[in-house]
């Protein structure tokens, strides 16, 4: 058996596909997942998550035997921990996932090996892993390469943007940021930018609250424009046509595990000087009670108008259009409030990017829409997009979808 050079850990949206990538160029990689089925899957050269081109590649990987899937670590020269980072009650931010998996490795760490965490991470987690890490083992203090270094990929394009999007690296010290330049060069066509671990962190966390507050600003403009009687639309994309003015589109609010949750690792740090990022995160929460509050209003109407509960097709579960991720889904917040609500009405719930889900009984889209009285687009689905729509339909509209 060849000698594993890389050990990552957590395969999911991002292990799987940074795992696979590495494994194309001809690195042996041992993946590890606490979910047997997902070890099982990648083992047969499957895959488990909806990502373009990445059942290719895990194909090609296991096929050649440069990548395997376990539940347990070996050891190695490289270990990345790429787990999710969820957050606890009130919004704190939960690293016991990145502490687990660090815990996992070091009975394996031996002298110069590199350890990089590209989990997202509150600031300083990576300094704080690494005083566990020499806590647990004194003798490898100062004698390990310790760096973060964030992924900024898009659901949708990750193999793509894995090899050519540019990637901040920081190390804790400069022995180990050269290290992790080295690492990533192996397999990173974009530029690689040199920092230190801190603001590695804090780059992530600022590019995602960064987006947050953009899309809060559209999202508040369609509040507004609600009221005022005017096509958001239209007006954003008039304003745009000034030279220095670029709107984002709003939507139903902000879902995904990125922008949707990473601000809250900088508000809960730094509540007093985040006026304007945990504002933006109030906002964008506030759009799907909105939107769901709508959708009540409208079913009420047309109750009292015909004298019976209307069909309701609620278009899209995922977070963003044309993938299957329903991560932090302020669709599917909207669908579970609205049906809260009214377990007696009658509803069509549709996400073409997944077979089925263990609460909700899909329907096709082109079923939905022929059945349902009231049409609500909370997804921008590509399938969406080219229905067909008869006159007599109520439709809303909560995200651009025939503009």
């Amino acid at each position: 058996m060849k000698k594993v050079e890389v050990v990552t850990i957590g395969l999911g949206y991002i292990g799987l596909p940074t795992s696979a990538l590495i494994a194309q160029n001809g690195i042996q990689v041992h993946g590890v997942d606490v979910n047997q089925h997902v070890v099982d899957t990648i083992n047969k050269g499957k895959i488990h998550i909806v990502e373009p081109s990445l059942d290719i590649a895990v194909e090609e990987s296991v096929k050649k035997g440069f990548l395997r899937a376990d539940t347990e670590p070996v050891e190695a020269n490289t270990y990345l921990i790429v787990v999710p980072t969820p957050f606890k009650g009130n919004h704190e931010p939960d690293i016991s996932y990145v502490e687990a998996a660090t815990k996992n490795i070091i009975p394996f760490l031996k002298e110069d090996d590199l350890y990089i965490i590209e989990s997202t991470s509150p600031i300083g987690t990576t300094e704080k892993m690494m005083n566990f890490i020499y806590t647990e083992r004194p003798e490898l203090k100062d004698k390990l390469n310790i760096a973060y270094c964030p992924e900024r990929v898009l659901p949708g394009n990750v193999m793509h943007e894995l090899v050519y999007n540019d990637r901040v690296i920081g190390g804790v010290d400069e022995k180990s940021t050269k290290k992790a330049l080295s690492f990533y060069k192996l397999f990173v066509k974009g530029e690689l930018h040199a920092t230190n671990a801190r603001t590695a962190e804090m780059c992530k966390l600022t590019e995602n609250s960064s987006r947050d507050v953009q899309i809060a600003f559209a999202n508040e403009l369609s509040l507004i424009c609600d009221k005022a009687d005017i096509d958001v639309w239209e007006l954003i994309n008039l304003a745009n046509k000034h030279p220095r003015v670029n709107i984002l589109q709003p939507g139903c609010g902000v879902g995904g595990h990125c922008i949707a949750v990473d601000p809250y690792f900088i508000v809960s740090d730094y509540p007093m000087e985040s006026k304007i990022i945990g504002t933006a995160r109030e906002v964008n929460n506030y759009k799907s009670f909105w939107c769901a509050e709508k959708i009540q209003t409208e079913k009420l109407k047309f109750e009292l108008e015909y004298g019976r509960k209307p069909k309701t097709a609620l278009m899209g579960l995922a977070f963003k259009p044309n993938i299957d991720d329903l991560r932090e889904s302020p669709a599917k917040y909207i669908a579970q409030k609205v049906l809260q609500n009214d377990n007696n009405g009658e509803y069509f719930i549709v996400e073409p990017n997944i077979q089925e889900h263990n609460v909700y009984k899909l329907t096709n889209y082109i079923d939905a829409i022929k059945r349902a009285d009231i049409i609500v687009f909370l997804v921008a689905h590509k399938e969406f997009k080219e229905a067909k729509i008869n006159s007599d339909k109520i439709v809303l509209d909560f995200c651009g979808i025939k503009k």
